[in-house]
């Protein structure tokens, strides 16, 4: 086992990265774990020290609701909302569509 790491030793960098990726819905703390080696539980310790209370209760209420944030839960199908668009787009151009 390896030892995980604390908050403390984490640069400013790395902190500003961590509340980043907490933030982003599509973030878990699995991947969040990863990279930084900080469960979940540390990240939300990170998070109320980083925050004021204010945000911090908002992110909290926010995570809590997001399936998305435990690789366990998320849906296992892969799918993802798809615009119409999204066909005709290729090499990030958007081809001419016959209409």
């Amino acid at each position: 086992m390896g030892m995980k790491k604390n908050s403390v030793d984490l640069d400013a960098a790395d902190i500003d990265r961590v509340i980043e990726m907490a933030w982003e819905d599509r973030t878990s703390f699995d991947a969040i774990e990863r990279q930084f080696g900080l469960s979940e539980k540390q990240v939300i310790a990170l998070m109320r020290k980083e925050m004021k209370a204010s945000s911090f209760k908002m992110w909290r209420k926010r995570v809590q609701s997001r399936d998305t944030k435990h690789d366990r839960l998320k849906d296992s199908t892969g799918s993802r909302f798809k615009s119409d668009q999204q066909r005709s787009i290729t090499l990030n151009k958007i081809s001419k569509r016959n209409k």
